[in-house]
């Protein structure tokens, strides 16, 4: 009989290395590409690996220096080193357990020695210590440790609470302050403006009076050289009357004015009206009622 040669052909993917052993032991590599090999020699594709980063997030439970609890969501970015796939397969059989504990361990060495909020500023530290660690280890085993992300950091929900609640008086109290201080700014220019009001409402007023004093003044002038035997205080007395009956007419005339001018009391109806009288009767004896 002649030689029969038996011939097995694999393929192995892009991204990805084949493990070739001989009769059980490690042989090669196969990279990506067609490969063939004999079984009856002993040779045979004994697996894959992917060359691909991969991703393994692992949550951990752990409480810090002021006794919170708090979950901690932590990314792992790692891939497999081509040159040392060997140790990959064969070394390790579970790397996301093995990954995982050490992450726990270095984890949970750390953020015991920092508070809450120390954690939440210096969770990069944190990061970079499992990164520093998982290179370490898993540089031995094939595995390159690509990125660390600690993506979250999740209290207990009764401190939450309890932070949003310190945080919201926090915010409530400086607004309360700037509320104060804007309304102590409307206070002082409102009693500034008050104050202007007044010191023009003033000098309005004196302007007024001094105009009437001059214009009472001119009229009695002229009234005295016009009338003879008129006396300054008769004059007076007869524009006050005057003045009094315009000031009731223009009352009278107007339908939404409040204003009544009424005595103190019975007496001074009759004090009124004899003084009315007599300013009248005073009038024509000075020949000005006509």
């Amino acid at each position: 009989m002649g030689n029969t040669n038996c011939v097995c052909v694999g393929c192995v993917e892009q991204s990805s290395v084949g493990v070739v052993e001989k009769w059980g032991r490690f042989r090669n590599l196969a990279f990506p590409g067609l490969h063939f090999f004999n079984p009856c020699a002993g040779e045979y594709l004994a697996g894959f690996l992917s060359l691909r980063v991969q991703s393994l997030d692992v949550r951990i439970e752990t409480k810090t220096k002021d006794n919170v609890f708090v979950k901690l969501v932590c990314s792992i970015q790692y891939r497999v080193i081509q040159q040392n796939a060997d140790d990959a397969f064969y070394e390790l059989q579970n790397p996301e357990e093995q990954i995982r504990a050490y992450v726990f361990d270095v984890v949970r060495a750390h953020v015991p020695r920092m508070t809450l909020d120390g954690l939440f500023e210096q969770k990069g530290d944190v990061a970079k210590a499992v990164l520093e660690e998982l290179e370490k280890v898993m540089g031995a085993y094939g595995y390159s440790i690509e990125h660390i992300l600690m993506v979250d950091i999740i209290p207990d929900d009764h401190v939450r609470k309890a932070m949003n609640d310190i945080n919201a008086a926090q915010r409530l109290q400086l607004a309360n302050v700037y509320k104060g201080e804007a309304e102590k700014v409307l206070q002082v220019k409102k009693a500034e403006a008050e104050a202007e009001a007044k010191y023009l409402s003033g000098v309005g007023i004196a302007k007024q009076r001094q105009a009437i004093t001059d214009g009472l003044r001119e009229n009695i002038l002229n009234f005295s050289n016009k009338v003879e035997g008129a006396s300054a205080k008769e004059v007076m007395d007869l524009i006050m009357v005057t003045q009094y009956f315009d000031t009731i007419k223009d009352l009278g005339n107007s339908s939404k004015n409040t204003t009544v001018f009424l005595p103190h009391g019975p007496g001074h109806v009759r004090d009124i009206s004899d003084q009315i009288r007599n300013g009248m009767l005073e009038a024509s004896s000075s020949g000005v009622c006509q």
